[in-house]
């Protein structure tokens, strides 16, 4: 089937970027987030017969997430991605000549490890370097989908992209197979983060934002009913142990069932800690629903350290997944090799990786039942309304995930920002996904509807890559590419353990 995907060049990739200013503070650590940039990567592609597509992909421009050394400012990490973006940019539309031509996949395959090569020569680890090509492919795939009038589902299905051998580490695996056999649901349920610094009583509201949406975890209860929780830890245990009751004692309240997950974020600092930590939840009755209701724990331990040659996962009852180790294509086989469970898919780590990682799971699940399960979680990074949204829904949703961690609805207010006729546009075409409201203030905003605990996505089916419309790249400003690093640049700084216990991302 692979020999069917269609073969096209890049003619041209444009890069943009806007301002989002975050309805309530985000805590990275140490850092808190009240405004971010988002970026927008557009792609023109062209191939024979008359084929000719433009598309587009989206994701925020995060800062202490990617890299957090803590000698980088936030500004300093922005460059990084702008730097990274723009390298992938120059390297996927170098050759014009007809050489220059292969399939979606094809274009990935070619320049993913000369261009982490590159990234590296500057100072970019390898999951700050993916970032570049993730939105690069996923402006791509976009072209292609409008190019034949196929929703994302159907092109995958298909295997129009033509994953395949190209990259040795995609060539034990049948993609035609594999991708013919997945069935996205017109539905996907919310897995609402509870962070850091989130209020979760009124009583611990100083300033209510009058908004018209949820402020506190009472709140988001009552409004979105979600049934799936992600919970960041700081990876000091009295701390950790003292919001866990103050959270348990909000949604034990209800006798409705609920599933959670423990975020880690690289905080924990080592297995010791982990293993009294887990010790002492499951010694407290105040505890006891919430302890039962943990599926899984998230990268606990810092991407230097968890993944070191020897070193073993614990076994704490729950499985590990890994989220920030998970910076090259080899990373879930050697989490696997050491008793790590999961693996998380993000579109900002790159949709060729999160299909690799599923049809992992399902051979390693159907060749050795006894070692698993292998699994994957849908994590968030805080994605915004739009082709962010839907490309990621679309691609986890894909994979068979049935929840999906979601934050970017609960710190930004919606689409506000967007010019008008953009919200309009995209509340229009995704009537099941969206809402309008009349904010307070009296601007009309374009919001996720989210309904006892989910979210429909029925309209995702549509040509295109997750969505029938594309922004006003009118309403945004080129992402310039910043100055190349120096061997003086804070950046060079060593990535250590204690510079991961100041982010919380």
């Amino acid at each position: 089937m692979t020999g069917a995907a269609p073969r096209f060049r890049i003619t041209r990739l444009e890069l943009f970027e806007a301002p989002v200013r975050l309805r309530m503070p985000f805590r990275f650590g140490v850092v808190t987030l009240t405004h971010c940039q988002q970026a927008w990567v557009r792609a023109h592609i062209e191939g024979p017969g008359g084929l000719r597509g433009t598309g587009a992909a989206a994701e925020l421009l995060s800062p202490k997430w990617f890299d957090k050394n803590p000698a980088l400012s936030n500004e300093q990490n922005l460059d990084q991605l702008r730097d990274v973006l723009h390298l992938a940019a120059q390297a996927y539309t170098a050759d014009q000549t007809e050489a220059g031509s292969t399939t979606a996949f094809g274009h990935f395959a070619r320049h993913h490890d000369a261009h982490l090569q590159a990234a590296a020569a500057r100072g970019h680890n390898p999951l700050l370097s993916a970032y570049g090509p993730a939105l690069v492919d996923r402006a791509v795939l976009d072209a292609l989908c409008r190019a034949l009038g196929l929703s994302f589902y159907q092109a995958i299905g298909r295997n129009l992209a033509g994953l395949s051998g190209l990259h040795p580490a995609f060539a034990p695996m049948d993609f035609d197979a594999f991708l013919a056999s997945l069935v996205p649901a017109a539905s996907i349920g919310l897995r609402h983060t509870v962070g850091l610094a989130d209020p979760l009583t009124a009583a611990e509201v100083s300033e209510p934002l009058h908004d018209g949406l949820p402020q506190t975890l009472e709140e988001v209860l009552a409004r979105y009913a979600p049934q799936h929780f992600k919970i960041k830890l700081s990876g000091q245990i009295g701390a950790d142990l003292d919001r866990l009751r103050a959270i348990a004692s909000v949604l034990d309240r209800s006798e409705r069932e609920y599933r959670l997950t423990l975020d880690g974020n690289e905080q924990v600092p080592d297995t010791a800690a982990l293993v009294e930590l887990v010790q002492r939840m499951r010694a407290e009755q105040a505890l006891a629903r919430l302890t039962d209701s943990v599926s899984f724990i998230e990268q606990p331990f810092h991407r230097s350290a968890a993944l070191q040659p020897g070193r073993r996962a614990p076994d704490i009852g729950w499985p590990l997944l890994i989220d920030e180790s998970d910076g090259t294509l080899e990373a879930f086989e050697q989490a696997r090799d050491l008793g790590w469970h999961g693996v998380s898919s993000k579109t900002c780590k790159g949709l060729y990786k999160s299909l690799l990682n599923a049809a992992r799971c399902a051979a390693w699940n159907a060749q050795a039942p006894g070692a698993g399960p292998y699994f994957q979680s849908a994590e968030d990074l805080t994605l915004q309304p739009g082709l962010a949204l839907q490309q990621d829904l679309a691609l986890v949703n894909l994979l068979g995930i049935t929840h999906v961690e979601r934050n970017g609805h609960h710190y930004v207010d919606g689409m506000r920002g967007r010019p008008e006729s953009e919200q309009q546009a995209f509340a229009q075409a995704h009537p099941d996904l969206y809402e309008q409201a009349t904010a307070p203030d009296g601007q009309r905003i374009t919001r996720v509807r989210i309904v006892d605990g989910r979210l429909a996505i029925g309209s995702l089916a549509l040509p295109g890559y997750a969505s029938a419309v594309l922004p006003d790249f009118r309403a945004m400003q080129p992402l310039v590419a910043p100055p190349p690093p120096t061997v003086h640049d804070a950046r060079d700084t060593p990535d250590t353990h204690s510079a991961s216990r100041s982010a919380d991302a």
